[in-house]
């Protein structure tokens, strides 16, 4: 599934592209995605200049004068930029369509989804799937006080509460086991007994292991592409993911995986308490 990092190196990749474009119109082939795209996409879309693009959470925004387009990449979606006559393949779901080229959305799996929201109903921080989000990991706010305060009294594992987005937000299976890791935290450890000195250690790894992935490209394990269809290579830096009986960097242990909430977690019994 494109976590964080993927979902923002694809909004870097289409902002040169569409920002202060105008939209020529939208094509639809496939409406019953996660959630049914709007039967009036085009009408929407069409003739309306992008003000600029965005990301909460894992949710990609195109900003427009009357509201905003929502993306959402599920668990195998690809939105690239790609010429006009670029030629269609199986899964090729909806277009946005401009005068130089064209966004294009392929969801084999189809738990993605393209949404609107009208300006006329308020902020899109508003909308029921951004209301109830947490923290953005580089919001200045973010820290290991903030994760301190809200874990207090859960008995949930940590690991588990990262990917809930309680204490933070797009912090997804991989990064999450990246961070645990580099914070020597215990996946299984329970969020309210980790101290607030380690959470602190954990809001640094977790930024910056972020930014590090977004530099990087993201991660390609399957499906993943960037924007051009470029793939990510921070998988060549993964210290624990998909690591499984090789030896940990640190300790030579060999690293266990586990799996928590139907997710894979992926850790060294030695190097996190």
């Amino acid at each position: 599934m494109p976590e964080l990092p993927e979902v923002e190196v694809v909004r870097l990749g289409i902002s040169p592209y569409v920002n202060d474009n105008i939209v020529r119109h939208a094509v639809v082939r496939r409406p019953n995605l996660r959630w049914p795209i709007p039967s009036d996409l085009t009408t929407l879309v069409a003739g309306q200049r992008v003000l600029g693009t965005a990301r909460r959470s894992k949710y990609l925004m195109l900003e427009f004068e009357p509201g905003w387009l929502m993306v959402h990449l599920g668990m195998s979606g690809v939105l690239q930029w790609l010429p006009l006559a670029h030629p269609l393949r199986t899964h090729d779901h909806v277009d946005i369509v401009f005068d130089e080229g064209l966004l294009r959305l392929n969801d084999p799996r189809r738990f993605g989804a393209v949404l609107w929201h009208s300006k006329a109903n308020g902020d899109i921080a508003q909308h029921a799937l951004m209301a109830n989000l947490g923290i953005e990991p580089f919001d200045p706010a973010f820290s290991g006080e903030h994760m301190f305060r809200l874990s207090r009294g859960r008995n949930v594992a940590i690991k588990q509460l990262l990917l809930a987005g309680n204490l933070v937000v797009g912090v997804g299976n991989i990064y999450a086991s990246e961070s645990l890791f580099k914070a020597g935290i215990d996946p299984r450890r329970a969020a309210g007994k980790v101290s607030k000195v380690r959470y602190q250690r954990l809001a640094e790894v977790i930024r910056q292991t972020l930014a590090d992935a977004i530099e990087a490209g993201g991660s390609t394990l399957r499906d993943f592409r960037g924007a051009s269809g470029d793939e990510g290579y921070f998988q060549a830096n993964h210290l624990v993911y998909d690591k499984a009986g090789l030896p940990c960097v640190q300790c030579a242990t060999l690293i266990v995986q586990l799996v928590q909430g139907q997710r894979s977690t992926y850790y060294c019994k030695v190097c996190q308490k």
